[in-house]
């Protein structure tokens, strides 16, 4: 029977595939629940010296959350299946990060938002030339999650908020230039690297200079300047405010002075759902000095409220159901969010756990 997560150990390896291709592996509860429980008995078998997880297909590792499934069901059980998956998504990408073994994960192709969670922790980050990388939660009237309060705040200057208030794809220069990714490799050699990994016989003792000795034989620089780093002073500008009332009017006085990024940029910020734009610069601001435990019990909370939310099952109706990509947000403007009401999706306004561990 096929199965939507294909795990095997091999050599001292432990290998983890998402398998649904079709879906752009989408990350389902099933899918979410095998790998936290494969990891975790991996995690202390002394067979498993190594860990590496990639996605089969052509398309990528990872296209996010299937947050299609949340829409189907949000006339019944919506709040227990959102309880089901986020909690055990969040304790798994917890868990990456303070894995004791390494981790290596390949980004080939698209890498989003759930997909991005997976790797974020990794301590082998592997992009190519085909990598396209993204927080795009604010396309659905969502937020960024899988812990990017705490991994966002990480990347040079305000790049984070750029990012997430966004939702812009980004490739492998950027993706390094940003922290979220540590080694390039063409994917024309992934076979190879594989064949090579599978020659060894892994031992715990030796793991780490052994994998980063081999990465190094296959990896290189990747030769294009970011185009982040370019416009790291920009984005520092304009997203340094406190508000996003204010980080529009920064990016409008540019525009108006013949700034092509600054007038591009204002008009897709003006695009997102004003609830979840005002929600994710808190969100950001909150982890800023927070824990990577901590960002993501806050992140549960928001993940739960979001739930309750019209502006998330009018995103993914218009990008993930109808495609129409014409949604109509509620409300509809920045000044009709209070503070008041953006606080109210950081506590736990639903009867559910309040924490991961």
């Amino acid at each position: 029977m096929e199965t939507n997560i294909i795990s095997f150990i091999n050599q001292g390896v432990g290998w983890l595939k998402l398998n649904r291709p079709q879906a752009l592996n989408a990350l389902s509860a099933e899918m979410v629940e095998s790998l936290y429980a494969t990891l975790d008995i991996w995690r202390a078998d002394p067979k498993v010296s190594l860990i590496c997880i990639s996605g089969e297909g052509t398309k990528g590792l990872c296209a996010g959350g299937d947050m299609r499934f949340f829409y189907d069901h949000r006339n019944t059980n919506v709040v227990e299946c959102a309880q089901r998956f986020f909690t055990t998504e969040y304790r798994m990408d917890l868990m990456i990060h303070q894995y004791p073994k390494p981790i290596l994960v390949y980004m080939d192709g698209i890498v989003m938002g759930g997909g991005v969670g997976l790797s974020a922790g990794a301590s082998e980050r592997i992009v190519t030339e085909k990598t396209k990388w993204a927080m795009p939660e604010m396309d659905i009237g969502f937020f960024p999650d899988v812990g990017a309060s705490y991994f966002l705040n990480q990347m040079p200057g305000h790049v984070g908020r750029y990012l997430a208030l966004t939702g812009e794809t980004i490739q492998a220069p950027d993706v390094i230039y940003g922290g979220a990714a540590n080694r390039y490799m063409k994917s024309t050699l992934w076979e190879e690297f594989i064949n090579e990994i599978q020659k060894k016989n892994w031992s715990l003792h030796n793991t780490r200079k052994q994998i980063c000795e081999l990465l190094d034989s296959f990896c290189s620089h990747q030769g294009e300047e970011s185009p982040l780093s370019v416009l790291q002073a920009k984005i520092d500008k304009h997203f340094a405010y406190e508000t996003v009332e204010e980080i529009v009017t920064s990016l409008g006085m540019a525009a108006d002075l013949g700034d092509d990024w600054a007038c591009k940029t204002k008009s897709i910020i003006q695009s997102k759902s004003p609830t979840s734009l005002k929600v994710t610069l808190s969100q950001l601001q909150k982890g800023k000095n927070q824990s990577l435990t901590s960002c993501l019990n806050m992140e549960l909370a928001l993940s739960m409220n979001f739930m309750q939310n019209h502006d998330f099952y009018e995103g993914v109706r218009s990008v993930l159901v109808d495609k129409d990509r014409n949604p109509h947000w509620r409300p509809n403007s920045l000044a009709e969010v209070s503070k008041e009401d953006v606080e109210s999706y950081f506590h736990h306004n639903i009867n559910v756990s309040n924490t991961l561990l």
